[in-house]
């Protein structure tokens, strides 16, 4: 049994009105559901704006990540110094 992480679902079909899913929701995310399987999570922009204050890395910052999990990102280390 997969564990959702919000209380409120919609249907693959539901979201023909995407807008009418957004209004039941009330600002919180909602489990969008195909076959009785989660395939996502639609997360309106209210619900975003409730985690804080976002920012973008830098590349200095995700270099330094990067290197340190070397052994389980050397395939997108590689690729990133490439570039």
């Amino acid at each position: 049994m997969t564990r959702l992480l919000t209380k409120h679902i919609a249907t693959m079909t539901e979201l023909r009105e995407p807008h009418k899913v957004l209004e039941k929701s009330g600002g919180h995310p909602v489990a969008i559901l195909k076959n009785s399987q989660v395939v996502g999570y639609l997360v309106p922009q209210e619900a975003v704006e409730k985690v804080g204050e976002h920012r973008v890395a830098t590349m200095e910052e995700v270099m330094e990540v990067l290197e340190r999990r070397r052994d389980i990102n050397q395939p997108v280390l590689d690729y990133l110094k490439d570039k």
